[in-house]
């Protein structure tokens, strides 16, 4: 059975690859901020998860596990045994996941505005609910409050207004499906088999994974790193592009010996 996520590639053919995961109700094109910094030095894979963007939307509901299988199978598809794995918010779950059952297939892992559980589940239930039964638009605003601050919001509209379509063009089916994976999801015990050199990424103003769940993650991982991005709500990566770029690069440069 062939992948049925669709990929985005850039960046040299023999470079080191950097697989790249988006949040839950973008597709890859919210690291657009990333790629030109990174495709300079990496091989950067973009994919959509399962049920979002140009992915398949198979019936729901979906776990964690059938996330990292789907992601697994695609690596192979591309012929890519190792990769560099970098994730936002369920990207991050979903990196958590490939690093503690796949390790040999992950080199450094980086961490983005993420959670290991991210409870209660009753209120993922009731979200995939919601949205079955009358679509996205109806808790588009209150999603895309979280994802960027007061501040940004007010300087950057144009920018709050094309994620917030980004969020309503996804399949009301693949994204209750994949509240329902967040809703059973707990990688707490699996953390500390994650050996994968890890970088933690928390915006400052989170309030969808505040820095609690952060910490919590560097805490379970053997020698992980906190990095905490100032004036930075869920969305780090699209709110201070250039410093988590930064971050990014300066991680996945690093090679210590064996990894």
């Amino acid at each position: 059975m062939t992948s049925r996520l669709h990929t985005i590639v850039d960046g040299p053919a023999t470079a080191p690859v950097l697989l790249l995961g988006s949040s839950l109700g973008t597709t890859s094109a919210m690291w657009e901020p990333q790629v030109a910094a990174l495709a300079q030095r990496f091989r950067v894979i973009r994919y959509d998860h399962l049920g979002h963007g140009r992915s398949a939307v198979p019936a729901g509901p979906y776990t964690l596990d059938l996330l990292g299988r789907e992601l697994l199978r695609t690596l192979d598809d591309l012929d890519v045994p190792q990769v560099h794995c970098a994730g936002v918010s369920l990207g991050g779950m979903v990196g958590m996941w490939l690093a503690a059952h796949a390790p040999d297939r992950v080199r450094r892992l980086a961490l983005l505005c993420t959670s290991a559980s991210l409870g209660p589940p009753a209120q993922w239930w009731d979200r995939a609910a919601t949205v079955r039964a009358a679509g996205l638009p109806v808790i588009a605003d209150a999603v895309v409050s979280r994802w960027f601050t007061p501040a940004f919001a007010a300087a950057r509209p144009d920018v709050v207004t094309a994620y917030r379509a980004m969020l309503t063009a996804t399949s009301p089916a693949g994204y209750a499906a994949s509240c329902e994976a967040i809703a059973t999801m707990d990688l707490r015990p699996d953390l500390g088999r994650v050996v994968a050199p890890t970088l933690v990424v928390a915006g400052a103003d989170d309030p969808a994974t505040p820095l609690e769940h952060a910490r919590e993650i560097v805490g379970r991982i053997p020698g992980a790193r906190l990095a905490v991005v100032p004036a930075a709500a869920h969305l780090a990566n699209v709110e201070q592009p250039e410093q988590v770029s930064r971050l990014l690069r300066d991680h996945f440069d690093e090679e210590p010996g064996g990894r």
